[in-house]
This record gives C-alpha cells, structure tokens and sequence, in this order.
C-alpha cells in the first residue's frame, strides 16, 4: 500500500505540484512585465492627449489672455474659433530687400500692409511680415488624422473625465494665467493588475509627485511641462 501511495506522489500529484509551482514562479515575473507593456502603451496614447489640449490651451490663451477652465470651451474654440497667424514675406538676409523695405516705410502716407504684399508680388524685393485671421481647425492639428477633438474630454482606455481646471495666478506682483489638465493612473490603468497599480501609486506619493499624468499647473508656473518630460 505504502509502495503504491508513493508511486501515486512521485508519478501524478508531486508532477502536478511542481507544474503549479512553475506557473506560479512565471506568472509572478510575467504580471510586472505585462503590466508595464500595457502601462506604456496606454501612457502613450494618453501623453498625446494631453500634449493636443496643451496645444490648445496654448492656442486659447494667446487669444483670450488666460486659459480654458473646461474642455468643452476648448473645443467649442477649436471648431468655431479663430486666431491670428503671423505670415513672413521675404527674408532678412535680403539687404536689398531690407534697405526697399524701410525706405517704404518712410513714405507719407504709411504703406498699408497690402499695398505691401501687392508690390512684392509684382517683382519689388521687399520683407514684412502679414497677420491672418484663420479658423484654429485649419491650422492646428492639419493633417492629423489620429486627432479627434471629441475624444479630448476623456481618459483613454475608461471613459473618465481628464481633470482640468485654470486659473489666474499673481506671481511677483504680475497676473500670470495658469492651467492643468490631469489623468489618476486609477483611471488610465483600469483593467490591469490592480495591485501594481497601487504599488505605482504608492511610489509616486513616496516621491512626493502626482499620481498619474499631468500637464501644466495651476501651484506655480512651469511652462506647461508634462510631468512626464
């Protein structure tokens, strides 16, 4: 009885403990590995994101003189918006150009810009800037066919909403407008492996830094720095 009870260990039960024991001894190297794989690819898709409303933001303000405290104000601005585009004509290094240039803007009375631009255009080697009013749709984000401004209130891979707020800051007696835009990492890693998710959470508070992804702040101008720069 003895003799077959061993045979029983050796053959079937301690194969199946010693397979367990190797998937498990795997799995815990593999869960960390995986977990990062996915972690870095949702960052990316998230990163650009919040890279596009910095953009955005950056566009808004230049405009209005502070910036947008809600998506839906940056969006509204990004498809019925217009901003001012500075357009160079000539160059520089054109002395000849140069010296026509300020000898027209001499002339009583002042040279309109498009009189300017009609003389250029005729062969007359001039340098000037134009200023342009253009929609924002047409100029930014051109040619992007992986941009969708309807996605820009969202955190990826979980529907959440991106934490954005604005302010006005005075900083050394001056008003200084300032903006964040914000994804927890408990919402962009939904899904995944829920304890190193709060293994990197609790890294992140550790080193004092904010647990997810940020752009911009409203603390302390940084020049809207991604935390992840």
């Amino acid at each position: 009885m003895n003799s077959i009870l061993k045979k029983v260990l050796t053959y079937l039960v301690l194969p199946v403990i010693i397979a367990g024991m190797t998937y498990a001894l795997v799995s815990s190297v593999m869960e960390p590995v995986e977990f990062n794989k996915h972690r870095a690819y949702r960052e990316g898709i998230a990163i650009q994101r919040l890279k596009d409303i910095r953009d955005l933001q950056v566009a808004f303000k230049n405009v209005y003189a502070r910036y947008s405290p809600t998506v839906d104000s940056l969006k509204w601005f990004y498809n019925e918006g217009k901003m001012k585009v500075v357009m160079q004509v000539g160059s520089q290094d054109d002395s000849v150009a140069v010296a026509n240039t300020q000898a027209l803007k001499k002339r009583k009375p002042k040279i309109k810009p498009e009189e300017m631009l009609a003389l250029y255009q005729n062969g007359e080697k001039l340098v000037f800037k134009i200023e342009n009013e253009v929609a924002v749709k047409d100029t930014l984000f051109n040619g992007r066919e992986d941009f969708c401004v309807d996605s820009l209130a969202f955190i990826p891979f979980c529907g959440d909403s991106i934490i954005m707020e604005s302010t006005i800051k005075k900083v050394s007696g001056v008003n200084v407008p300032l903006f964040e835009a914000k994804m927890p990492f408990k919402a962009l890693l939904k899904g995944l492996n829920n304890q190193l998710r709060i293994n990197l959470d609790a890294e992140r508070e550790d080193q004092g830094k904010y647990k997810g992804l940020q752009v911009g702040s409203i603390d302390a101008p940084n020049n809207n720095a991604g935390n992840w720069e």
